[in-house]
């Protein structure tokens, strides 16, 4: 595997993907991570620490398996670097799979490696990939994408996602799922880069009624959430902690309650084997069937397609991506 690296380089966007890599090779893989730079000079990522580097990527000689080219948050002025465009596709002629990490899908379109194909980079610069690139179709909800022999990541902790179905591809979906574990991190989070935490979406809300009332069905999504047991927790009326969700969240009550009850059974699906029954129970939908509603309802997926995900890195748009052998460089 090889890293391509330079100044001002995305820390975790570098350290991430090696750190996959490395923990396959506990459990059978033989990944050799090389890092190279344009020029072979050691680089000081954006966070300030320094990166040791192993030649310039004009030096190198041998065919890799991974490419993985990281972004970092001057993309604006990297995508006009022509050494470092040139060292992407040099990297890129000499490798079976070239992957970007956050922003630098910028740096694959600059380097004319995306034209024709489907793309992601992080949500907050998805727009302007598309508008710099129109050759290029970006998919912006996507953790990752794969299109041929490219394959492009969301945020950061996104290319730890791409990296785990990269390991899948060369040792087997068992092996996968071990380094997932052994990272504490899931194989694939189904949905995409809009499916942050409720609770962190949530704006600040200036009543303290209804911070009482958020904390109470985020704490414990099973109990008695109506509007009626609701308000009687706030103080006030059913009419006004209805209005206060509206003018403070912009939802309902019932809406913002299925969004965590949905939310924990998503935990639970992704964790464990529970029956629905018990998930449906201890999040409280009540039944099987509610929980299934709501799934297809909000995810366009029923419960058990859900958990099924999390036995592969594979998403339902990455069909075409092949096997490899399993020794890497």
């Amino acid at each position: 595997m090889t890293v391509l690296v330079f100044p001002g380089v995305r820390l975790l966007d570098v350290t991430g993907p090696i750190e996959v890599f490395a923990t396959a090779d506990e459990f059978g893989g033989r990944y050799r991570v090389r890092l190279v730079s344009p020029d072979g000079a050691d680089v000081v990522t954006a966070a300030g620490t320094g990166l040791s580097v192993d030649l310039p990527a004009a030096q190198v000689s041998y065919d890799s398996d991974v490419v993985v080219v990281p972004g970092g948050p001057e993309w604006p002025s990297l995508i006009k670097d022509d050494a470092l465009l040139d060292a992407v596709r040099a990297l890129d002629a000499r490798s079976r799979r070239t992957v970007s990490i956050c922003t630098g899908a910028f740096l694959l379109a600059a380097a004319g490696l995306l034209d024709g194909r489907r793309a992601t980079t992080h949500w907050r610069f998805a727009d302007q990939l598309a508008l710099r690139y129109p050759t290029v179709t970006v998919e912006p909800d996507a953790l990752f994408v794969r299109d041929g022999h490219v394959m492009t990541s969301a945020g950061v902790s996104s290319g730890i996602d791409l990296s785990l179905a990269l390991v899948e591809e060369h040792l087997g979906a068992e092996t996968a799922r071990t380094v997932a574990r052994d990272m504490v991190v899931f194989m694939q989070r189904p949905g995409g880069q809009s499916q942050f935490s409720v609770r962190t979406r949530t704006p600040y809300v200036r009543q303290e009624a209804l911070r009482q009332v958020l904390d109470a069905v985020a704490g414990n999504p099973s109990a008695n959430h109506t509007v009626a047991a609701m308000a009687r927790r706030a103080g006030v009326s059913s009419r006004h902690i209805t209005r206060l969700f509206h003018d403070e969240l912009g939802t309902t009550p019932a809406r913002y309650v299925e969004e965590i009850r949905q939310e924990a059974a998503q935990a639970l699906l992704e964790l464990g084997d529970d029956p629905m029954a018990t998930v449906a129970r201890r999040t409280g939908f009540g039944s099987p069937e509610s929980l299934r509603r709501a799934f297809v309802r909000n995810l366009g997926i029923t419960p058990g397609a859900y958990r099924a995900r999390f036995r592969t890195t594979v998403s339902r748009d990455a069909a075409d991506a092949g096997s490899h052998p399993p020794e890497a460089t």
